[in-house]
């Protein structure tokens, strides 16, 4: 017995704004394989912003919007689902940096205007400052906070695109959740340090989003329960100058159809994928 599936729905594309950074780079290739495809595999999950300007803000699947965007797709098939989800979570992506000298990127952010790399002593207090500092780990054992100038919430969004963008296209970088820099000495031999990000509300993130704020690129991570994948959705049926109403009674009726055919089913264990 198949419990209430995902609400799946047909969006206009125009209609799904980022909440972060995107990289056209990785948009080509993608493009490619969706043509060669010719399927959606994974849908985006969106949530509306309930301001009354029916736009639906990206959680997860920036790459595939784009590259539908960049194909001139009017519509796109995507999960949605709504702030007030207790089954929504929104963590916080960190940076592993390598391949970039240590001295180097220190020098860097002391550039990085509003911002002073101060030392710290773990064994004394800090005072609170008006936003949770961005952190830095070098793999000498050594800590940096990012001390900030008092601003406002979109020049401290600003300041963070200047930290990572000391670094972005200089070095590598892989997201982690972890917070401590020994982890990664022995899996990263030219180990740079570890950038450590606050963590953002989800009520934050849709209000830079609908002032068109972006955040840096890898640094939310938003997870949803249940999430729809393999959906396997023709890209043709989104693609073609029929009515938003009629694909969505269609989406509704192939869904419908997969249903019946046992074709749907429900992974409620933690589960590893071995085909991405």
């Amino acid at each position: 017995m198949i419990p209430s599936l995902p609400l799946l729905k047909i969006l206009p594309i125009e209609s799904l704004i980022l909440h972060e950074d995107h990289d056209m780079q990785r948009t080509l290739p993608l493009v490619e394989r969706l043509r060669a495809q010719g399927i959606i595999r994974n849908p985006p999950i969106v949530m509306p912003l309930n301001d009354g300007t029916n736009r639906h803000m990206v959680l997860d699947g920036a790459n595939r919007v784009t590259s539908l965007r960049e194909m001139e797709f009017p519509h796109i098939v995507a999960q949605v689902v709504e702030a007030s989800n207790p089954h929504v979570n929104l963590q916080t992506w960190n940076h592993v940096v390598w391949g970039m000298s240590v001295k180097t990127l220190a020098a860097s952010l002391r550039k990085v205007k509003n911002i002073e790399l101060v030392k710290v002593d773990t064994r004394k207090s800090l005072d609170a400052p008006k936003y949770v500092p961005m952190q830095v780990r070098f793999p000498d054992g050594s800590f940096f906070i990012m001390k900030e100038t008092p601003s406002d919430l979109a020049t401290h969004i600003q300041t963070m695109h200047n930290v990572v963008n000391a670094y972005k296209t200089r070095a590598s970088l892989d997201r982690t959740s972890q917070t401590l820099i020994d982890t990664f000495k022995k899996i990263y031999p030219d180990l740079t340090a570890l950038v450590i990000f606050p963590h953002f509300k989800i009520k934050t993130v849709l209000k830079l989003a609908s002032q068109n704020i972006l955040l840096p690129t890898g640094i939310t991570r938003f997870t949803v329960s249940p999430r729809a994948l393999h959906l396997n959705y023709p890209l043709h049926e989104l693609s073609s100058a029929k009515p938003l109403e009629y694909k969505q009674a269609y989406l509704d009726q192939w869904i419908e159809e997969r249903v019946k055919k046992k074709g749907v089913r429900l992974y409620s264990e933690a589960t590893f994928l071995f085909d991405e």
